[in-house]
Parts: C-alpha cells; sequence; structure tokens
C-alpha cells in the first residue's frame, strides 16, 4: 500500500474540508449500489464536491479511495494496477474523478470490472467528446451512466439561504403551486441573480463571472481542438463561431452564411455545432418531427443556461433571448422540449409562449392545449405562469 499512500493522502485532505451542508437532490437519483457508474456533465456543475460528500457521509474511508485521472501518479502507473494494489490491500470503492483525461480509461475500466468482482468504481467526466474518444472498450452491458445538470433555482435557493424548499411536478408549476416563502421573501430579485450566476455551485465566489468564463475558454480552446486534432487556423475559426453564436442565440443555423462569414467549408459547421452542444455549451431545439441524430435539422441553437449569456454578452443579454434560454435549460431536464409551431416551445403536446409580463395570448389561439410563461410576475393566473416558477421542476 505504499505506494498508494501519496494518492490516499491527497484524498484524506480533501475529503476532510468537503461541506455536508448542502447536497444536491441529484444525489438521490444515483444507486450508488451499481458495481460501475459514471458520473457525467459540464465542468463546474459540481460533480467532484457530490462524490466527495457522499464518501463522507456513506463510506468508508479506510477501504475508500478517490483519485483524479490527471494525477501526476498516473504519469507512471496504470489505472488497473492502481485499482488492483487497492483492491488487494483490502479496497473495496474507487472513485476515479476526470477520467477522460486518462487515455486508456476504458480499456482499463473493463478490465477493473472483469477482474476485480468486488471492487465498486464510480467514475467521472466533463468533456463527453473526450469520454466518446476515450472509449475503445464496450462498457454499455457494464457501467451505469448519470448526467448531472447545474443548479435549479430551488437549489440555488437552498444553497444560498439555508432553505430546503422541495420539488414542484409540471402539473403543480401550472397551477402555481410550488414551495415558496412569500410571507418573508419575494422571489424576482433572487431570480434575476440566479439567471446572472446562480446556474453553477461557485456562484458564491467573488470572481464567478470570470471562472465561468475560464471554463468556456479551456472547453473551446482546449477541449475541443484537443479532440477533434484542430490546428491553431481551426481553432480559431472555432473561437470566432463560438462568439458569432453567443451574440446571436437564439440562432437558427444559416450554414452557407455561416460558412461565408467565418471563411470555412459548409460541410465543417455541423461538426463545429455538435462539438459546442456536445461539451455542454449550447443546446439544441428540434422540431418534434426530427431525430436526435439529424444535426442538419436543428430548428434553433440556444446557448446551454442564462450564466454563460452574461459571462460571454460583457453587458446585459437580450432579455427575450434569455428568458427562452432558461425555460429552455430548466425544462429539458426533465421533458422533450421541441420547438411549436404556433409559440416558442412544445411539451407533450402543450405549447409554451415565453415573455415578459405585458405578453398575451395571441400565439396560443392556435394552440389545443398552452400556456403563457412570464417573465417578472410574481403569482400565476389563468394560462400566465411565472417563469421563475419552472426553477423548481427538478
Amino acid at each position: 500500500m505504499d505506494e498508494l499512500d501519496a494518492l490516499y493522502n491527497s484524498f484524506r485532505m480533501l475529503l476532510e474540508i468537503t461541506p455536508t451542508a448542502f447536497i444536491r437532490s441529484f444525489h438521490e437519483q444515483i444507486n450508488w449500489e451499481n458495481r460501475l457508474i459514471g458520473l457525467l456533465g459540464q465542468k463546474g456543475v459540481g460533480k467532484s464536491t457530490l462524490i466527495l460528500q457522499h464518501i463522507r457521509n456513506y463510506d468508508d474511508p479506510v477501504s475508500t479511495l478517490y483519485v483524479q485521472a490527471d494525477d501526476l501518479y498516473f504519469s507512471s502507473h496504470t489505472l488497473y494496477d492502481t485499482a488492483y494494489s487497492f483492491y488487494a490491500n483490502g479496497g473495496k470503492r474507487l472513485y476515479i474523478d476526470e477520467i477522460h483525461k486518462y487515455g486508456r480509461w476504458s480499456t482499463e475500466l473493463k478490465l477493473i470490472y472483469d477482474k476485480l468482482p468486488k471492487l465498486y468504481v464510480v467514475y467521472s467526466g466533463s468533456c463527453l467528446l473526450e469520454l466518446e474518444k476515450g472509449a475503445k472498450a464496450d462498457l454499455s452491458r457494464r457501467t451505469r451512466e448519470y448526467t448531472m445538470p447545474g443548479l435549479s433555482f430551488r437549489e440555488y435557493l437552498n444553497i444560498r439561504f439555508g432553505w430546503s424548499l422541495k420539488t414542484a411536478s409540471l402539473d403543480d408549476v401550472l397551477k402555481g403551486k410550488v414551495d415558496f416563502p412569500y410571507s418573508e421573501h419575494r422571489p424576482l430579485i433572487y431570480f434575476k441573480d440566479y439567471c446572472r450566476i446562480g446556474y453553477y455551485p461557485f456562484f458564491q465566489a467573488p470572481d464567478a463571472l470570470i471562472k465561468l468564463q475560464q471554463v468556456v475558454k479551456t472547453v473551446v480552446e482546449d477541449d475541443i481542438p484537443k479532440y477533434a486534432n484542430m490546428n491553431t487556423t481551426s481553432t480559431d475559426k472555432l473561437k470566432k463561431l463560438m462568439f458569432v453564436l453567443s451574440k446571436s442565440a437564439p440562432f437558427k443555423p444559416n450554414y452557407s452564411k455561416l460558412a461565408k462569414e467565418l471563411e470555412m467549408s459548409r460541410n465543417q459547421i455541423p461538426e463545429y455545432l455538435l462539438y459546442l452542444s456536445r461539451t455542454g455549451l449550447f443546446n439544441i431545439l428540434r422540431d418534434k418531427s426530427n431525430s436526435d441524430s439529424l444535426l442538419l435539422k436543428v430548428e434553433k441553437l440556444y446557448l446551454n443556461n442564462a450564466n454563460i449569456a452574461y459571462a460571454l454578452s460583457g453587458s446585459y443579454p437580450d432579455a427575450g433571448t434569455l428568458r427562452e434560454t432558461v425555460f429552455l435549460s430548466l425544462m429539458q431536464e426533465k421533458f422533450n422540449v421541441t420547438s411549436s409551431k404556433v409559440s416558442d416551445f412544445e411539451i407533450d403536446g402543450v405549447t409554451f409562449e415565453v415573455g415578459g409580463k405585458s405578453k398575451t395570448g395571441r400565439q396560443l389561439k392556435e394552440a389545443s392545449s398552452g400556456y403563457i410563461v412570464k417573465d417578472d410576475i410574481e403569482y400565476a393566473y389563468g394560462m400566465s405562469i411565472p417563469l421563475w416558477m419552472f426553477g423548481f421542476i427538478y
């Protein structure tokens, strides 16, 4: 076990400073008794913290090891040999963070699973592209993967104020029934803060927007180019595409126009858009008749969440765009959201028109079932539902 001492000591130091006052409800969605679990999600959504919180509350640290796949230790040790040594010395649960940074990760995970049948393994990854690239071995029959979203408005409030607000079903939201302490607080000012900086758990840091800018910069300048083997010229074009899209989202793709503006092949545009969506920077809104695989039939592209819009805009993003971005970001975690022929969005046959407090229901006259989602209102009335209430869906 001597060769693992450095890893174990680093793990114990991290465990000691891990906060447990608030644990996201996403934790309960995971069946931690599966032998092989994958925890995926954007950079910065809190995967590492959730793993360490689980260890601290449920595991025996003596028979548990948490490692980071980019640790210098792995420059001269393989993942399988590390797992074997840990297992041979009584190890029971191995957690591997940022596994996409280890080249042969899927092949060695398969070995670990097949040859160490009593070792439980949890791995995390934030670059879905790198995870796909490194997946040389088929783990589909062995692993159970979960994708962790950023904070909902409800979770943001619970962390910020130490509350224990409960989730609401879509039916409850449409009836205006959410668990909010109206008697002492008003929701709108908090929702504005959430839209600006509350999607990521590091919102309490004084430099939170700068941190988010760095996350975006890393994805566009490092993660995607590394995955796609881009040269400097291609990377510059990707950065320019990201800038153009961030300024014009929601963006209805016009590949010919984009190709001309960026001086690149028209056939490259869908590929670059796929990279940006798979790394969590953008959400794809499709027509409900389209297959998920048909990127060429994308209806619109939205930034993944409102925080990114603030981080990239340098000022205040367009209010209408921001509202639609927030609605899609929140609702896609639980529902299949598609475009609507008569309004902005459709979910299970119900149409949603998103706007400000003066928004009318003119578009809904052609819908069999629909609601107006309004920003800047506190309470639901009739078919008008406050945008902030959809932040209680998860």
